[in-house]
C-alpha cells in the first residue's frame, strides 16, 4: 500500500472509532427497541485496525523492524 492509502485508511478508521465510541456510550432507549449494531465491538475492531495501520505507516517511513 502506498502512503496516501494508508493515511486515508487511518483517518477513516479513527473517525469510525470515534463515532462508534460516541454511539456506544449513549444510554439505552428501551422505547425504540434493542440495539442491532454492536458499537463497542466496532470501536474495538477499529482500534485494532488503527494499531496495524500505525505499524504499517512506521514501516513505510523507514523505521527498522526488529529481527527475530
Amino acid at each position: 500500500m502506498s502512503l496516501t492509502v494508508t493515511l486515508a485508511l487511518l483517518v477513516a478508521a479513527l473517525a469510525l472509532a470515534v463515532f462508534a465510541g460516541w454511539r456506544g456510550s449513549r444510554p439505552w432507549d428501551l422505547t425504540r427497541g434493542v440495539r442491532m449494531i454492536p458499537w463497542r465491538f466496532i470501536m474495538l475492531l477499529c482500534g485494532v485496525a488503527i494499531f496495524i495501520l500505525v505499524i504499517h505507516l512506521g514501516t513505510l517511513m523507514g523505521v527498522p523492524q526488529r529481527p527475530y
